[in-house]
């Protein structure tokens, strides 16, 4: 039987920092699903379709890969998935007190459910989706930060002039 983790969030777009723990994540598991969230709260810069479809190509369609949408509890939709690692990722001190309260209250729901945390490479640490998109809406260099096709998307819903 596959070992399979599921890797959550809104890729609102997604960044060489996300691509970096997916492609690592690889390592220890042989397929990784990538949940793309679908958050009623937020407002987001591209549709689900174009997340989804961003995805795929910053992981180069690697076929150890899927690439989901869903809506609700994540834990749910892990064990609708029949997966039972949460992979999460943290890039500064900050991000623990949230993640593991997360991580804790899904193993209230979902007692079998383990959460993996991952630290970026160095080189991503710094990496935000909401930071790509402010420096691409003020026509700021982001090629060093996500995939080229990324990049193209950012041009296009941020054209200048």
């Amino acid at each position: 039987m596959p070992n399979v983790a599921i890797y959550a969030g809104s890729f609102d777009p997604i960044t060489n920092g996300h691509a970096d723990l997916i492609k690592r994540s690889l390592g220890f598991v042989d397929r990784i699903i990538v949940a793309v969230a679908v958050n009623l709260a937020k407002q987001p810069l591209f549709e689900l379709e174009e997340r989804t479809d961003l995805i795929r190509s910053a992981v180069e369609n690697d076929p150890r890969v899927e690439v989901r949408q869903f809506t609700g509890l994540l834990v749910q939709f892990a064990q609708e998935s029949g997966v039972r690692m949460i992979i999460r990722g943290l890039r500064a001190v900050s991000d623990f007190e949230y993640e593991y309260q997360m991580a804790l209250m899904n193993r209230h729901l979902a007692p079998e459910m383990e959460t993996v945390f991952m630290v970026p490479s160095l080189d991503t640490t710094y990496i935000s989706s909401s930071l790509v998109r402010e420096i691409a809406k003020f026509h700021g260099d982001v090629h060093n930060l996500v995939h080229p096709t990324v990049e193209a998307a950012l041009r296009a819903k941020f054209p200048v002039g």
